[in-house]
């Protein structure tokens, strides 16, 4: 049984917070003092069943939001937000599960049939109360990529207006043997974001695509379909769209990989399709004489949810910002796991990136005014696609052109010891890799790059937004990468699951040590007058250049 945190906890835990903050020492700017065991703490109530996985939109996100403002201004920032407030208000779209869904195939003269759950997920962004889709045709679009500056284009001229297309999970490169023409097109073994289902599903929508289902594999989507099955009763969230039928598909989903029997059924060879989609001159095939109908009811509804901004005003230059972000939304009450728990607790993931934003504000509160200003931002609905952070570099409240750095924090791991190496998602995108490492090595640890890069992380959290938009983004100790023996348990038996929950023997030493890191970091892009670039071969430099003709 989790221990559940009444009012009397937290309002004792922000006591302490102020007692321990009011008791900090003078020091040297460029060290911090972080407290482990205040982490410690943040962590056990934000992990609580008593914020309820801390689902968007939910008891639990007021809960989280109020709490974290408390906590912002008792560390002694102040509201980063609208006209000084902690928060931000986002405003998104939302649909929801209502009954069972009807998912069917015609192929060979047969017909299959698809049980939503173990066999195909499907959903809908687009506000509607029911979606119904008959007899669409149905298309295999490879790896479904447009990238004209790699000559890559798995659609060719082909019209897939009201078809089903199937799409493979990752980047054309990924697996491919070394020789092969396609090898390293596509970064390798690191994703891209035309690997991502998140562009997949848009690109179905800018298509006029009837529906697009991603073909699940392990291997490429980093994740096992566990994954997608417990979290796929949650509500979907988009942001609010002038125009959502031009964007988004009517339904959208993942199929088994052991669901190729539709390709057998239609006479078609899945593994010979999949080894002829690694070829740029690939062209869509359409499965013939196939078929797929689908009927499922939703409620939609829109809705507001918060980030919470907390801001320490610099000394000298208080319209230049260094960032740092971490998302405070987890899956809320979901899919019961074996056990009958259906809180998703989210500690890992990521009450640990809330808690070290907690702690730099401290640390920059207690330190000298730094020169430029401190944001920290605790974003909402990642785990629903990135949303708050999508809003925000929509909605910027200090100017983009003007944010020095985003340190993105995501996923620290429990711990007393300090891994020599420093995992960086990312690595070699940009110059804030130099800025890290030399921190680091004052230290004795090494950055090295993700060991999971075909999991496309750097594109599936909140510095990506941003990076759109130009801002350099740095992406360090990530605890879902598998670098190490606990991070592979990890993310085999918690991520995204109930079992991601605080527990009694947890110590915080080593996340500490990660924070005092990107402390460091910080603190030192806050005094200089360095703007940090893009390398020049990054697909952001471009953004980043035109941003800096506005700062000029």
């Amino acid at each position: 049984m989790r221990r559940l945190l009444s009012a009397a906890s937290i309002l004792a835990l922000s006591l302490s917070c102020n007692a321990a903050l009011a008791q900090s020492p003078a020091r040297d700017p460029g060290v911090a003092a972080i407290d482990a065991e205040r982490m410690n703490q943040a962590v056990r109530i934000l992990a609580s069943d008593e914020f309820e996985g801390r689902g968007p939109v939910s008891a639990g996100e007021e809960k989280t939001v109020e709490w974290l403002a408390d906590q912002f201004r008792a560390a002694g920032a102040e509201g980063g937000g609208p006209d000084g407030s902690f928060f931000q208000t986002a405003q998104l779209s939302r649909t929801r599960q209502d009954g069972p869904a009807t998912i069917t195939a015609s192929a060979g003269g047969r017909t299959l049939n698809f049980e939503r759950g173990p066999d195909v997920l499907v959903s809908s962004d687009r506000p509607t109360d029911h979606i119904t889709v008959a007899d669409a045709p149905i298309v295999f679009v490879g790896y479904g990529a447009t990238a004209p500056e790699r000559q890559w284009n798995d659609f060719k001229d082909v019209d897939v207006r009201g078809k089903v297309i199937v799409v493979l999970v990752n980047d054309p490169d990924f697996q491919a043997p070394d020789g092969d023409p396609v090898a390293g097109k596509f970064d390798g073994q690191a994703m891209t974001f035309y690997g991502r289902w998140t562009y997949k599903f848009q690109e179905a929508g800018r298509r006029g695509a009837a529906g697009v289902l991603v073909v699940h594999e392990t291997a490429g989507a980093g994740y096992p379909w566990s994954v997608l099955q417990n979290s796929s009763a949650a509500p979907k969230f988009d942001i609010v769209r002038a125009n959502p039928d031009a964007e988004r598909a009517p339904f959208q989903g993942w199929i088994q990989r052991a669901k190729a029997e539709l390709f057998r059924a239609a006479g078609l060879d899945f593994a010979a399709l999949k080894n002829a989609a690694r070829r740029a001159d690939f062209r869509p095939v359409e499965l013939p004489g196939a078929t797929m109908s689908v009927d499922f009811g939703q409620i939609a509804d829109r809705v507001q949810t918060r980030n919470v901004l907390a801001r320490i005003p610099g000394a000298q230059h208080p319209d230049e910002t260094v960032m740092y972000g971490a998302h405070w939304d987890g899956y809320g009450v979901g899919t019961p796991d074996a056990s009958g728990d259906k809180i998703y607790n989210a500690a890992v993931d990521n009450a640990t990136g809330v808690a070290a934003l907690l702690e730099l504000a401290h640390a920059f509160a207690a330190g000298p005014r730094p020169k430029r200003s401190i944001v920290f931002a605790a974003w909402s609905g990642e785990e629903a696609g990135l949303l708050g952070s999508t809003y925000y570099a929509a909605n910027p409240v200090w100017p983009l052109e003007k944010t020095v750095a985003n340190i993105n924090v995501d996923s620290l791991l429990p711990g007393t010891e300090v891994d020599p190496n420093v995992v960086v998602i990312g690595k070699g995108k940009n110059q804030l890799d130099a800025v890290l490492e030399r921190h680091a090595s004052a230290t004795g640890r090494t950055l090295i790059a993700d060991p999971a890069p075909q999991a496309g992380a750097f594109y599936r959290s909140d510095h990506f937004p941003l990076a759109i938009q130009g801002v350099p983004a740095l992406f360090p100790a990530a605890g879902f990468t598998g670098a190490s023996a606990a991070s592979r348990d990890y993310v085999e038996n918690r991520y995204h699951q109930p079992s991601d929950e605080w527990g009694e023997t947890w110590r915080m030493d080593a996340a500490a040590a990660d924070v005092a890191l990107i402390y460091a970091v910080g603190r030192d892009l806050a005094d200089s007058d360095a703007w940090p670039e893009w390398n020049a071969d990054a697909e952001f430099a471009g953004a980043r250049a035109a941003s800096a003709a506005e700062r000029r």
